[in-house]
């Protein structure tokens, strides 16, 4: 039977241990490590204790040293760099101050032999007792940040005990040295449609007056907001955006709707509400982000965001001369002094978005953009409601005619 070593071994699986002034607990995390596996790097940021004495009389271990404290991540990127070099595919990452417990090392081992090409994330139970009362927000101020920045939710995305596939981070540049790595890389992983795993581990927290810190709450938390801000900011004008167009590209467009219709178990309303909003999002007035605005707002009523992007492209070229007719004649029912438009200002205002843009085709109707405005909101909520009703009218028939045929086939 392989041993727990000989199958690291044979993953390509190495240690790195980041480690700043962490003398009095050093020694005994990696002497618990070496149990299952043998190949670990220890990256001394800045130490100004005595853990460079003590590692040099322990044998069979890699050290990278360096003068000047640069943070956590920039330790743990080092490590990567020095692993990818030495030729490991994955590396485990894990703190110097002995909360983790290296039995926990298997299950890393076992996860990954059966999802390679997965990150690892050890959960711990942040509920636990002993776990100090700032850390518990801290993770749920993290964990929704990362649900925020990726739609996904993990249980706890401040742990540092974690497994990196490092292979596929070869080419890929960090942002940030400190704390602040952990949840980009975390992040950025997702974006790159590796899969993340949880699993739970157990943690131990030594009596508060024991209790060796670096974290400096005002500082730190601050690059972490900072960096929140900018991910979320990248995920909706560029990630969300940016995976929907590549969707619809490698799709026909009928193909992608039928797709979503019929793919996903949802309820009949939740699927006409997104047509209904995608149509709607595609007639307000605020053209040339629509569909940025349509997928970060259906992002956060989670709505079906291929569906509604679909939908809002009802805003093509040919039909804007209708949407602003229409919305001029709305807006008239409502203003005291409305502008008149006719049918025959439609084969102009054809022409003028075709060849001139859309703001030409404003300016053939003068000074009148409030009463534009006003009609298209009114338009735009209307026709979101009709195509609401009435495709969810269809979809209740079709799934009643579907499940007649199914039971005719079936008898």
């Amino acid at each position: 039977m392989t041993s727990i070593r000989e199958t690291a071994k044979n993953l390509g699986i190495c240690v790195v241990i980041p480690t700043y002034n962490n003398a009095a607990t050093i020694v005994k995390v990696i002497e618990s490590i070496k149990e299952y596996i043998a190949d670990i790097f220890i990256v001394i940021d800045g130490s100004t204790d005595n853990t460079a004495e003590l590692l040099s009389n322990i044998p069979n271990i890699n050290i990278i040293s360096y003068v000047t404290n640069k943070g956590k991540g920039y330790a743990i990127q080092q490590g990567f760099k020095k692993a990818i070099d030495a030729g490991f595919d994955y590396v485990i990452t894990i703190d110097s101050d002995g909360q983790h417990f290296a039995s926990d090392i298997p299950s890393f081992i076992s996860t990954i032999d059966k999802n390679p090409g997965s990150v690892i994330i050890g959960s711990r139970n942040i509920s636990a007792d002993g776990m100090p009362s700032k850390n518990t927000f801290a993770n749920k101020f993290s964990n929704f940040w990362f649900w925020a920045e990726t739609n996904m939710r993990l249980p706890d995305t401040q742990s540092g005990f974690r497994l990196y596939p490092v292979y596929l981070y070869r080419n890929m540049k960090y942002f940030t040295k400190k704390y602040e790595f952990e949840i980009e890389i975390l992040v950025r992983s997702a974006w790159k449609n590796i899969k993340i795993i949880p699993i739970p581990v157990k943690v131990y927290y030594p009596p508060e007056e024991e209790r060796v810190s670096h974290f400096r709450p005002l500082p730190d938390f601050t690059r972490i907001s900072i960096l929140n801000t900018i991910l979320v900011l990248i995920t909706f004008f560029w990630i969300l955006p940016k995976k929907a167009f590549n969707y619809l590209r490698l799709n026909k467009f009928t193909t992608v709707v039928k797709e979503q219709l019929s793919a996903h178990n949802e309820k009949p309303w939740k699927i006409s509400a997104a047509m209904g909003f995608g149509v709607m999002m595609g007639i307000v007035p605020i053209w040339g982000f629509q569909m940025l605005v349509a997928v970060f707002l259906a992002h956060l009523f989670r709505l079906n965001k291929v569906i509604v992007l679909a939908f809002s492209n009802i805003s093509l070229p040919p039909v804007i001369p209708f949407i602003i007719y229409f919305s001029y004649k709305a807006g008239g029912l409502v203003m005291h002094n409305p502008v008149e438009i006719t049918t025959d200002t439609i084969y102009r205002l054809k022409d003028d978005v075709m060849h001139g843009g859309f703001y030409k085709a404003l300016n053939e109707l003068g000074y009148s953009i409030l009463q534009y405005i006003t009609g298209s909101f009114m338009l735009a909520v209307a026709m979101g409601i009709l195509i609401a009703l009435s495709s969810y009218i269809i979809i209740i028939i079709a799934r009643k005619n579907k499940g007649i045929a199914d039971n005719n086939l079936n008898n």
